[in-house]
């Protein structure tokens, strides 16, 4: 996908991740009400751009892209990793912590992130892909590009500076290393936090919650 403006991905960027795709209106008024002095040579491709993003965008959310989804059989997940070109794939278990903060976490990054499909699934349900995956720690978010795995997070090792807890920010940084995301949308303080209490007192729960094989 060839780059877009960056004054332009800062525009889109900034909307909320429910912004009607079709309301165009809003996005022009934003792009002619910016001071950059440059705009009048650039209007007329940022507004090509602009259309052509927005339709891009409905035409990849028309097919479930923008949207957390769990996924309950495993033929179905190895279906989507292999025809998607851009995937994250959570394996869980609802009842781990850690994997209910992920969930949450990866929950925010969806609908900002509209070019890659953003699933989880149960190990109970993945017991072939648990096992030639080699996964032991939970929760554990691995990156498909073109249907070829190549990273993956275990708990939340190389995310943030916490290893109780991460931010959305934190976890959209490390997949945008991953090369599995385009570009980072997600603004600071993005995302939900447990109060600190609340992840001191689930510290314990959290660290037997990784190992589960």
């Amino acid at each position: 996908m060839a780059p877009i403006d960056p004054k332009l991905s800062s525009i889109l960027d900034r909307q909320p991740a429910t912004t009607d795709s079709d309301d165009e209106d809003a996005l022009i008024s934003a792009l002619e009400d910016d001071n950059d002095t440059t705009l009048s040579a650039f209007r007329e491709q940022r507004l090509q751009q602009l259309h052509s993003e927005l339709s891009r965008a409905k035409t990849m959310r028309n097919a479930n892209y923008g949207t957390y989804t769990e996924i309950k059989d495993e033929k179905e997940l190895m279906d989507i990793t292999t025809s998607a070109k851009l995937c994250v794939v959570h394996f869980m278990k609802p009842d781990f912590a850690n994997c209910r903060i992920m969930d949450q976490r990866l929950e925010a990054l969806a609908p900002k992130h509209f070019d890659t499909r953003i699933l989880s699934i149960n190990v109970d349900n993945a017991p072939f892909l648990v096992a030639k995956l080699k996964i032991q720690v939970l929760p554990c978010v691995m990156a498909f590009i073109d249907g070829v795995s190549t990273d993956r997070i275990v708990g939340f090792e190389g995310v943030g500076y916490s290893t109780t807890n991460i931010t959305a920010r934190d976890l959209e940084a490390r997949l945008l290393q991953s090369g599995v995301l385009v570009r980072a949308k997600m603004e600071e303080g993005n995302g939900p936090h447990y109060p600190k209490g609340r992840t001191q007192q689930k510290k314990d729960d959290e660290d037997t919650d990784e190992d589960w094989d």
